[in-house]
């Protein structure tokens, strides 16, 4: 009881000053089917994280904890050791969990030499599970080491929860066996990294007439074979907004090297960060760029370039896309 009274010790300024306002998750039907009301998003907890570096207890992936939620609206931590490319699902489980508890649910790390699991979030859910129950479907853990699971909650009460971590990927699966030839690719989009949006950010003030965007989006990959840059661009375009691409017929594939002098001056140093920030050393990163023209009306003349960047070690896609306009 120390571990949990101290941590939430922490984070009782959350009940006077409130949480973000937000709509709950949609409850499942059947013969159970939740009523709820539509409960606040549970905020990141306030940094820094050092009360979790002291009280957190570990979770092994393929494992579940189960904890009470307390009195109090607050957090508790739990320490995930991790082999390099492992992919997991967190999930606050409708088993095991009390009815109407709304969670939510926060990844950092990994942990560095000085104990720090960092600021920054990797992967986030309010209520993508059962009811307002957090679900964080993929989760890519790029490095080897120990990461930190955050689950918070607001309408404690003393209710119940159970976390589970199952392995969907990547280094934790046991005996993979080789993918087959047609085997596709589900993408679940993930934030990208903070420092590489403020680099994007800054370059897209330079200009009114040309602008980039960034998106990262990650596969699960249970195989011992590795896909393809095709796979990952059929995916890419498969989604409604990049479907005005599709009248490429002849795209270009070529090495992630050769995509640097493709770039407008100003975004060519997100070039070297996205490879440091997502590659593994050597990885052989690919690019598949389609182009497309079109015009909105006299002196109208727009030029767009899709370039789907894959990272076939690390289980990621970068979708860098380069756009122009007459001015």
């Amino acid at each position: 009881m120390m571990r949990r009274t101290t941590v939430r010790s922490a984070v009782l300024w959350l009940s006077a000053v409130g949480l973000l306002g937000a709509c709950g998750g949609v409850p499942e039907q059947g013969e159970d089917t939740l009523t709820t009301e539509a409960q606040a998003l549970i905020a990141a907890p306030p940094l820094p994280l050092g009360s979790f570096t002291t009280y957190a207890s570990p979770l092994a992936v393929g494992g579940a904890v189960q904890a009470s939620a307390g009195l109090t609206p607050g957090y508790d931590g739990y320490k995930l050791t991790v082999a390099a490319h492992t992919q997991v699902q967190l999930e606050v489980t409708h088993l095991g969990s009390s009815m109407g508890l709304d969670t939510g649910l926060f990844v950092y790390g990994p942990k560095d030499s000085s104990g720090s699991y960092g600021n920054q979030v990797l992967f986030q859910d309010d209520d993508s599970g059962y009811g307002e129950l957090s679900k964080v479907s993929l989760a890519t853990l790029d490095k080897a080491g120990e990461y930190l699971a955050v689950v918070g909650w607001n309408n404690a009460a003393g209710k119940q929860y159970r976390l589970q971590a199952s392995c969907v990927g990547g280094a934790c699966v046991p005996n993979p066996q080789p993918a087959s030839a047609s085997q596709g690719l589900t993408l679940v989009e993930a934030a990208v990294d903070a420092g590489l949006q403020a680099t994007l950010a800054n370059a897209n003030t330079y200009r009114e007439d040309m602008f980039s965007y960034l998106r990262k989006f990650d596969f699960a990959w249970p195989y011992s074979t590795f896909s393809t840059v095709d796979a990952a661009a059929a995916a890419v375009l498969s989604r409604t907004e990049y479907a005005g691409y599709r009248t490429d017929l002849a795209p270009q594939t070529f090495a992630y090297a050769d995509l640097q002098a493709r770039m407008y001056w100003q975004f060519q140093p997100l070039h070297p960060a996205l490879l440091a920030t997502y590659a593994d050393s050597g990885e052989p990163v690919q690019v598949k760029s389609y182009y497309r023209f079109f015009q909105t009306g006299p002196n109208g003349d727009n030029w767009r370039t899709l370039n789907v960047i894959f990272f076939p070690r690390s289980f990621h896609v970068i979708v860098y896309e380069q756009t122009g306009h007459e001015i």
